[in-house]
């Protein structure tokens, strides 16, 4: 396994998509980018798309996608709500269909502290779409990954420290906290690509866990003005008040070095942050090690693998941890 250590990437926190993609050459490549319309997501297209790649962007909104998307040379848009198994089947039997392999894929959707919300047999949203739907994504598409040798990244938060998963009421059908299901979210975003990690990787297939950072897009949605302005991370006028907040184009760039940079040749299964591998949690970040358990990675893709039905690597992935 790649140790949670930092490998002196020579990015840091104000590093931007262009910075980490200079000399960076996609052309041949294939993205599969979701929620690549919207902030974080829309500045990753445009960066892979600037780089040469191809990119796919499958949106639960195709043509408020595909308006967001216009003018950018190389990017195509597919249905895809990662609420609705059924539609995540259905855009990976369009995808499989085509014959495409995939080099890249980036788990960028998803919700954050939203109001309490059912999906699917009455899932909790926040693990449903951020995680379950995801998972199911990659176990669908896995034909093309695997050829295609892919890195998967896989969008998570410095929130995973709230909370690990809470195996005794994994839908908070004991009472409803937003937070604590965002962070339980987050934290199954890394344990994820922990156990993609080691299941993929003898295919050539490896997978990260990035932490984007602190950046104001529609991801806040669902917070009311003044939760942000309490919390410091606006003003009364609406405007950005902390000054440890990224851009966009910096908040995307961990997760396009993630995606493409050669330092991590022969890595994976790590979290990110900053445009580095991060290290363990302490003062100034890192990462919880509730996030990055093998075990608790494994107990999560079997349990995964049981409420979706979808799991590409069989009884191997549900054995002892690699």
């Amino acid at each position: 396994m790649t140790p949670q250590r930092a490998i002196r990437s020579g990015f840091g926190a104000r590093s931007t998509v262009d910075d980490v993609l200079r000399g960076v050459d996609l052309s041949g490549r294939l993205a599969v980018v979701t929620g690549g319309y919207s902030g974080l997501g829309l500045e990753t297209t445009r960066a892979l798309a600037g780089a040469g790649a191809r990119v796919v962007v499958p949106a639960r909104r195709p043509k408020d996608a595909q308006s967001a998307v216009e003018g950018i040379d190389g990017v195509e848009v597919d249905e895809l709500d990662l609420a609705d198994l059924d539609s995540v089947r259905g855009f990976a039997d369009r995808f499989l269909a085509s014959g495409r392999d995939i080099d890249i894929v980036i788990n960028n959707a998803g919700v954050m502290a939203c109001p309490e919300t059912r999906v699917g047999p009455g899932w909790e949203a926040q693990f449903a779409i951020n995680h379950l739907g995801h998972y199911t994504l990659i176990n669908r598409l896995w034909p093309a990954i695997e050829r295609g040798g892919a890195r998967v990244v896989s969008v998570s938060s410095g929130a995973h420290g709230i909370t690990g998963i809470r195996w005794d009421d994994v839908q908070f059908e004991r009472g409803y906290d937003r937070w604590q299901a965002y962070g339980q979210a987050k934290t199954a975003n890394v344990l994820f690509a922990v156990r993609l990690d080691a299941l993929g990787r003898e295919a050539g297939v490896r997978a990260f866990a990035v932490h984007p950072g602190s950046i104001l897009t529609p991801l806040q949605r669902h917070l009311p003005k003044a939760e942000m302005v309490a919390a410091g991370w606006i003003d009364e006028n609406g405007d950005p008040a902390d000054p440890t907040f990224k851009t966009p184009e910096q908040g995307a760039a961990t997760q396009v070095w993630a995606a493409t940079s050669p330092l991590l040749a022969g890595m994976g299964g790590v979290y990110c942050e900053d445009c580095d591998i991060a290290e363990p949690a302490g003062a100034d970040g890192g990462v919880h090690g509730h996030a990055t358990d093998p075990g608790e990675a494994a107990r999560l893709w079997a349990l995964s693998a049981e409420l979706t039905g979808a799991n590409a690597f069989g009884a191997d992935a549900l054995g002892a941890t690699n």
